[in-house]
């Protein structure tokens, strides 16, 4: 059978999600047998009953000839059982379940099609994510006319706007996995975007149609400029465009001017006099591309700043400033970690930060006076653009400056003492991009 064939095939297994929402709830132990029984009976045709045969080869992957068994198929019905479980039995919304299957089963039916008359990575992944964003669209829409049939509703209204940003973070981080995983991790995705959908329903986000309208064009059009520049390999692409929409769309505009910047100033500071840099043995590997690690290295402090915003609003709102603040000393540290190294290794006398000993240039924890005038412009431009977006006076920039500082300052020492052991660059950068925003966030607390 054809891979387009195949892919159809599991969106046809998808649609059985829809018994989820379909479901009466006597007791939510048996909704949750109800909704997982038809993916349960596919799971054990397929990991016991299936035999060679046109079933056999619609469904089978390259692993299951060689075992016998269905295993793709069946390992997709499991997780898809356990989450329709959830989804009948819990407060996990029925409709953000429906999504995550049919943004996986529709995105590789159109990527799979897409493939059969393009080969651009960029291209594909296009594909997957446009027709992942449609059918968890018409899942969504779906999955709710289905269950206002109901005699009894249980799960939340969602608003439209909130329907379609859910659609879009599906489609993108359904993306993003499967560029980093394999084929056969499709149930690690099913359950991974489940949650991640699950976490803002839970956060009641309020989605304003322009911020998501204008997000939703903006950070895929920069996504596309990044990639095409080479300042990041298609996960990290996917990633960023991921950040670049919950920033504007939970943060706002200059939420968005702050991590963009850093995605474009750092990106270019990376491919600067790359083959200077990769004679010295400081270079970023893929020719100075970022890659996914890279990246939610250096914005999942950032990231986690956004939610927590989000989720104060309408909680504990007096606790939303110090959350800003928090989010652009993060920022701040990662750009000024990011000139600092990527500027300061291009100049002579390196010195190791903790016993300012001459070492050879990319010693981890080394660092030179250049470098560090070259952070604290890193740490200055985030501030500068913090403080014209949200209307900060001269001490709020200070302390966001001071915060970048503090980043690029435990990155260093954390180079010197831990790195390379027990913690790997992608942990000290997180680690170093958290204490900025710790610190920022504590200072303009107190101040």
């Amino acid at each position: 059978m054809s891979d387009l064939q195949r892919a159809a095939a599991f969106a046809g297994v998808g649609l059985l999600s829809l018994a989820a929402p379909a479901v009466t709830r006597p007791t939510p132990r048996t909704a949750a047998v109800l909704a997982a029984t038809p993916f349960l009976a596919v799971a054990a045709y397929a990991l016991f009953f299936a035999e060679r045969g046109r079933t056999f080869e619609l469904f089978a992957r390259r692993g299951d000839y060689e075992e016998g068994r269905l295993l793709g198929l069946g390992g997709f019905a499991l997780a898809g059982a356990g989450v329709a479980a959830l989804a009948a039995g819990s407060s996990l919304p029925a409709t953000v379940f429906v999504m995550s299957v049919f943004a996986l089963t529709g995105g590789r039916v159109v990527a799979t099609l897409a493939g059969r008359s393009l080969s651009h990575e960029f291209l594909l992944m296009a594909a997957f994510s446009v027709g992942a964003l449609g059918w968890a669209l018409v899942g969504g829409y779906a999955a709710l006319v289905v269950e206002a049939r109901r005699v009894v509703t249980t799960s939340p209204a969602l608003a439209p706007t909130l329907l379609v940003f859910l659609a879009a973070t599906a489609a993108i981080g359904a993306g993003l996995l499967r560029a980093m995983l394999f084929e056969r991790d499709d149930p690690l995705v099913v359950v991974s975007v489940t949650l991640l959908l699950w976490l803002f329903v839970e956060l009641d986000v309020t989605v304003p149609p322009s911020r998501l309208g204008v997000g939703l064009a903006v950070t895929v059009l920069l996504g596309y400029v990044a990639y095409a520049l080479g300042t990041a390999s298609v996960s990290g692409m996917l990633t960023g465009v991921l950040l670049a929409l919950f920033a504007i769309v939970l943060g706002g505009y200059g939420w968005f001017a702050l991590l963009v910047t850093f995605f474009g100033v750092g990106g270019l500071a990376a491919k600067y006099r790359y083959d200077e840099k990769a004679a010295r043995g400081i270079a970023e590997e893929n020719e100075g591309a970022r890659g996914s690690g890279n990246v939610l290295a250096n914005s999942a402090a950032a990231l986690g700043a956004i939610i927590a915003f989000a989720a104060s609003q309408g909680v504990y709102p007096a606790a939303a400033p110090a959350f800003r603040f928090a989010y652009a000393g993060a920022v701040a540290a990662a750009l000024a970690d990011t000139l600092s190294s990527e500027f300061g290794g291009l100049f002579d006398g390196p010195r190791l930060v903790t016993t300012l000993e001459p070492v050879d240039p990319g010693t981890d924890g080394a660092v030179t006076w250049q470098g560090e005038l070259f952070g604290l412009l890193g740490a200055g431009i985030i501030a500068g653009l913090a403080a014209i977006s949200f209307g900060l006076g001269p001490l709020a920039t200070g302390v966001i400056v001071l915060g970048g500082f503090t980043g690029m300052t435990v990155d260093s020492l954390l180079g010197a003492t831990v790195e390379g052991g027990r913690v790997g660059n992608q942990g000290v950068n997180f680690l170093a991009t958290l204490a900025g925003a710790v610190a920022c966030g504590v200072l303009a607390t107190l101040l």
